[in-house]
């Protein structure tokens, strides 16, 4: 039995033997999108969804890595809201868990989604992920409401291991800290801290109520 159906991305008709071919993602001759067009039954859309998700993942971690892992909001004159988490923000996170060295391939960009996600997952009600440019200091903005007012914001280093975050770095984010008004600053690395920024007599009176660093790879904050 053959299944017409069109490419998602320029409508060229395909001819594929089964439904279940879909999850091969076969490339449209014309444009090379994976993406179709299938009228389906409600219990068909699912199974495809899944089978679908199933051949993405073995596509290999490069691409699953290369993948945008939050759902953006509106944009804001901060950056762009964070409406939830997409699904390969759990797959990144489960694999980090098993394999911590795959930290160190995911684009630094990718790591601010990852740390903007984590916060909407802990329950923030705004979460903004600010533009590449013109950030501030801050890569990611997050805020509290209830009784007060709670505001955080977040400056991500992805380094490679070796390359520690000085003690400068933590200084020059209080100064983003006092700018902003914020209520508390997190410095979030993939590597590691100078040994001597704890003793640090300009740095250590702000920790840990206005101020905090963590290693990604060492602390339990993103969870999925």
């Amino acid at each position: 039995m053959e299944d017409n159906v069109l490419c998602g991305n320029c409508e060229k008709p395909l001819v594929l033997a089964t439904k279940d071919d879909q999850a091969e993602l076969i490339p449209c001759p014309d444009c090379g999108s994976t993406s179709r067009n299938i009228p389906l039954e409600v219990e068909d859309t699912l199974h495809l969804s899944v089978t679908t998700f199933k051949a993405e993942v073995t596509l290999g971690s490069t691409n699953l890595l290369l993948q945008t892992s939050i759902i953006p909001g509106p944009k804001t004159s901060e950056g762009r809201l964070i409406e939830a988490v997409a699904i390969p923000w759990f797959e990144i996170i489960f694999r980090i868990k098993d394999d911590p060295s795959i930290a160190y391939q995911i684009p630094s960009e990718r790591w601010e989604e990852i740390i903007a996600g984590a916060c909407k997952r802990a329950g923030f009600d705004e979460v903004t992920l600010t533009p590449r440019s013109g950030d501030l200091g801050r890569d990611v903005i997050a805020v509290k409401k209830g009784i007060g007012h709670v505001r955080i914001i977040d400056q991500v280093k992805a380094y490679k291991p070796g390359h520690l975050v000085k003690a400068n770095d933590v200084r020059a984010l209080m100064g983003v800290l006092h700018g902003d008004g914020a209520s508390k600053g997190f410095l979030t690395t993939t590597s590691d801290f100078a040994p001597r920024i704890k003793e640090d007599p300009l740095i250590t009176p702000f920790i840990p109520a206005r101020l905090e660093h963590l290693n990604i790879l060492c602390n339990t904050t993103v969870q999925p």
